[in-house]
């Protein structure tokens, strides 16, 4: 295993049509539906970053800010912005796009934790350190680093915890 991995090596980006087997009664995204995709997509940006099968530890906090409606097409992207010994913490992204007029608009975020698994009896195996060798990739690390923080201040603060 390589000491470092890039995040742009764990870039990570998925689409899916939002069809009714995944709809409310109102034609819109079941939030477990979204929360399902978000998962897959921020494990396959652990196991690209790791080169290891990753499982879920832990989501932070999810508001569904705006809706998917049925026909539109979920955008889910995700990317490893932090490690510790055996974990990688990922970013991940949703935006609805209206496929005939090509516009966007986020609808989530949120940040999870995968614990990489080694191959022989599935305990908890070392990462790759994480190198932003570009400007761009420590902006989006920073980015992150920020944005979960403030989310997580945002809860603090509506729960009075």
């Amino acid at each position: 295993m390589d000491e470092t991995a890039t995040l742009a090596s764990s870039h990570t980006e998925m689409t899916e049509m939002l069809l009714p087997n995944d709809t409310n009664n109102l034609g819109r995204a079941l939030g477990g539906a979204v929360l399902h995709w978000m998962d897959i997509c921020g494990a396959i940006a652990g196991m690209r970053f790791s080169n290891r099968q990753v499982v879920t530890a832990s989501m932070d906090h999810v508001d569904f800010i705006s809706p998917i409606e049925m026909g539109e097409v979920a955008i889910v992207e995700g990317y490893v912005f932090n490690t510790g010994r055996t974990s990688v913490d990922v970013k991940v992204d949703v935006r609805a796009e209206n496929p005939r007029t090509d516009e966007t608009r986020r609808t989530t975020t949120s940040y999870f934790t995968f614990v990489a698994l080694d191959d022989d009896d599935g305990r908890p195996t070392p990462v790759p350190d994480l190198d932003c060798p570009t400007a761009d990739e420590e902006a989006l690390r920073e980015d992150a680093m920020n944005g979960r923080e403030e989310q997580l201040r945002q809860v603090v603060n509506r729960y009075d915890l």
